[in-house]
């Protein structure tokens, strides 16, 4: 079902770009939420953590061409959302894990769907082309 952010037609398809030109415009949650799970990598980190990953290297270790930089920028973009929670135990050495939040397990679905339209839609060559300039 789809929420009040995107507005549908009886019809049942979308009001899209002539709702966009009427003046209506995006709705800014909508376009806050597209922007954080949109942004380069945060996809692949939200999956990595939704198929049980939890420490730092088994993240990595599932996105192989993600730099330890950007794996660290993300997930404190994900924390600083309250997406992801990050738990430090003192320990010898120091064990940090990462877990998803309610509203972090909550984008499951979006990431499921995501990943059908993937399966159904991306052609072979467009995902080499992609890989190659990572």
């Amino acid at each position: 079902m789809l929420h009040t952010h995107v507005k549908v037609l009886t019809s049942g398809k979308f009001l899209g770009m002539d709702a966009l030109r009427l003046g209506e415009g995006l709705c800014p949650s909508y376009h806050a939420a597209v922007e954080l799970v949109g942004r380069r990598w945060s996809g692949a980190v939200l999956y990595a953590l939704l198929s049980g990953a939890t420490r730092f290297v088994e993240i990595r270790e599932l996105i192989p061409r993600l730099s330890d930089k950007m794996l660290s920028a993300r997930l404190k973009e994900l924390e600083d959302e309250s997406i992801v929670v990050r738990t430090v135990y003192p320990e010898t050495p120091v064990r940090i894990e990462y877990r998803l939040t309610d509203k972090g397990r909550d984008l499951e679905r979006v990431v499921a769907a995501i990943s059908d339209w993937a399966d159904r839609w991306t052609d072979e060559s467009a995902i080499a082309a992609h890989s190659e300039s990572a």
